[in-house]
């Protein structure tokens, strides 16, 4: 090997050396950073690698890119202090909010616990098991009273300090069925609660979010961007919720207010409702239904809708850390991501979703969703098959 080569490498070495130096010296304060020095060093080495192996044009140009992805990352790893600082959590009856509340209160936040029953089961467990910081408030997000309430109670408490974030979680999903068979009060209703409530609560505490400079938080889901059959009523919602949270994000960053997106797959929440209120939506359905319409699809048909239901309740995840990490760095995160996707391959499905040509990307997620087991009472008959 020649000096030249010899004196390129060692000079590699000792600048990968340097740049790990550094970023650890910047960064070695910082409460959350477990294993980020490993990446350091990982990263480092990988461009040490680069420069010793390739031309000096290549090398230097992956060493760039080396430091940039590591100041990247890091960046997103240095943590604010939570401090005195206010977090409203809207839905907190159950299943994320109630789970997020009672994790933010551990980490020492002043929770404000918005519910849809302040005499609940959920509202009581928050009282019994939280600290003397958490106040329950009742919150319906389709109530214009009870909004205006809750920020009331909120600004009185918080004062001159302002409201650090929102997360708006509250959400339904109603029952899944096909398109055509929802009910029109049914999808209005999905509305009123995912994407309406959330905008009316994040207008209305948007003030106290400009004077802090703190975040809001909004629970989406997978299927905004990820097109599912029978959930054309949540999906639609929440895809509405998303792009209002991607255009609120630009409009609120010249005010220091930053907003996250949550995408969720699918946890064993208790949106997915009760077998009585399954049976409710079944008579409903097949009570506003025209006759032609319910001659096409048939009871039995209709009836299979629940099926995906319990289906989607046993490939669900019981663990809702993936989702509680990520609402965590969103509220604490010194630069916080514009979308989490936590859950089981939800980002790859999103990415699917949005990469792909849609038929490559609908024949995917149809082998891996699995077809419907029953057929529309129409689609079965011989006759028709031919005739169509």
């Amino acid at each position: 090997m020649s000096v030249f080569c010899c004196l390129t490498s060692w000079l590699c070495l000792a600048a990968a050396a340097a740049l790990v130096a550094t970023v650890l010296s910047k960064y070695k304060r910082s409460p959350e950073q477990v294993g980020n020095q490993v990446v350091c060093l990982a990263l480092g080495l990988w461009a040490a690698v680069c420069l010793a192996s390739l031309s000096l044009f290549w090398g230097f140009t992956l060493f760039c890119l080396s430091c940039f992805l590591m100041y990247t990352y890091l960046s997103e790893q240095v943590w604010l202090p939570v401090g005195q600082k206010a977090v409203l959590v809207t839905g907190s009856d159950c299943g994320f909010g109630h789970e997020i509340c009672k994790h933010l209160d551990k980490m020492g936040f002043t929770v404000f616990a918005g519910v849809l029953n302040e005499q609940g089961s959920g509202a009581e467990e928050l009282r019994r098991n939280c600290s003397s910081r958490l106040s329950v408030l009742q919150m319906d997000v389709t109530d214009p009273e009870q909004v205006k309430d809750a920020h009331s109670k909120v600004t009185e408490k918080v004062k001159d300090k302002g409201l650090w974030a929102v997360i708006n979680n509250a959400g339904i999903i109603g029952f899944p069925a096909d398109g055509e068979l929802i009910p029109m009060n049914e999808y209005k209703k999905c509305m009123a609660v995912n994407f309406f409530g959330a905008v009316h609560v994040t207008k209305t505490f948007l003030p106290l979010l400009r004077k802090s400079k703190g975040r809001l938080v909004n629970i989406s889901s997978m299927g905004a961007g990820v097109p599912m059959e029978r959930l054309s009523c949540y999906s639609s919602a929440k895809a509405a919720l998303t792009m209002f949270s991607s255009v609120m994000r630009q409009e609120l960053s010249k005010w220091g207010v930053k907003v996250a997106i949550i995408q969720p797959g699918g946890f064993q929440t208790k949106i997915m409702g009760t077998s009585d209120a399954w049976e409710k939506h079944e008579k409903n359905i097949m009570e506003q239904l025209p006759g032609e319409v319910l001659e096409d699809y048939g009871e039995d048909y209709i009836l299979t809708m629940k099926n995906f239901l319990i289906n989607i309740q046993t490939l669900a995840s019981p663990d809702f850390s993936p989702l509680i990490l990520d609402v965590q760095h969103a509220l604490c995160a010194k630069h916080p991501s514009a979308f989490y996707s936590p859950g089981k391959m939800v980002f790859l499905w999103l990415c699917v979703a949005s990469i792909l040509p849609t038929s490559l990307s609908d024949y995917i997620w149809k082998k891996h969703s699995g077809s419907p087991g029953h057929m529309p009472r129409a689609l079965s008959l011989p006759n028709r098959n031919k005739a169509m």
